[in-house]
């Protein structure tokens, strides 16, 4: 099992959770997250008065996907997020050791 956290931008969220329900993926959570990368922030107006925002809104979104999910998830999500403009995120996969559904018991492949 593997664990996808993906950082895209706000807008992007329902076209790539739309694309992860096709390929299957039953189910994910997604945090409102601020952050910076090569984008740097930029500066804003605010009643006569500039200021740097540093940190841009993000969605960090996590799923739990099994071994032969992993590519089409991480097509499906790259395909979905893309603008072709900086900001558009980054994805990271690690490995899960265990899952564990509270409500049954249920563990592995069967608790995603």
């Amino acid at each position: 099992m593997k664990k996808i956290e993906a950082i895209i931008k706000p807008f992007k969220l329902d076209d790539v959770r739309e694309a992860l329900t096709e390929i299957g993926v039953t189910g994910m959570t997604a945090t409102e997250v601020k952050g910076f990368g090569r984008q740097k922030g930029h500066t804003e107006l605010y009643r006569g008065a500039e200021y740097v925002v540093d940190f841009m809104p993000k969605v960090k979104i996590e799923l739990i996907v099994s071994d032969d999910q992993i590519e089409s998830c991480l097509g499906a999500i790259t395909e979905a997020a893309r603008t072709g403009k900086i900001g558009d995120g980054k994805i990271f996969v690690s490995a899960v050791e265990r899952v564990v559904r509270i409500r049954t018991g249920e563990e592995g492949d069967e608790a995603i």
